[in-house]
């Protein structure tokens, strides 16, 4: 991740949180639209889960350029979600349905460069969970 990538991030990531719990709750529409299947995975209240989402997203988000905090936090996170069942190739889905909530919420500001950049970031972010999921099994 280059400092442009990254600033793309964050200044789009910018545009969504006033309206973190609607992104939220497109979020896991997009996911359940994509895959009914995860729905069973969430047990706990949507509104909360998404909070959460959000906390993680804006976390991540500005510590982009600080991988020394960044990396033990995702692979904690990693360790958890593969304990909650998650499987490497719902990693796709959710970056598919992070991009779509990205694209529906950004509107213009969607731009061929944020989604490259985001897409980009979220496969670093992803990679890092699912090795250390690999690692937990």
């Amino acid at each position: 991740m280059n400092d442009h990538t990254i600033s793309l991030v964050r200044e789009s990531f910018d545009l969504v949180t006033p309206i973190a719990p609607q992104a939220a709750a497109l979020f896991y529409a997009n996911l359940f639209e994509a895959d009914p299947q995860l729905k069973p995975l969430f047990k706990g209240d949507m509104v909360v889960q998404g909070h959460s989402l959000m906390q993680m997203l804006e976390l991540a988000v500005n510590m982009l350029d600080q991988p020394h905090v960044l990396v033990p936090a995702l692979q904690d996170l990693g360790r958890r979600h593969a304990g909650y069942g998650a499987q490497d190739h719902h990693y796709d889905t959710v970056g598919g349905a992070l991009l779509k909530t990205l694209r529906q919420g950004l509107g213009a500001a969607w731009a061929p460069d944020v989604e490259e950049a985001w897409t980009e970031v979220y496969g670093v972010l992803a990679g890092t969970m699912k090795e250390s999921a690999v690692v937990a099994a």
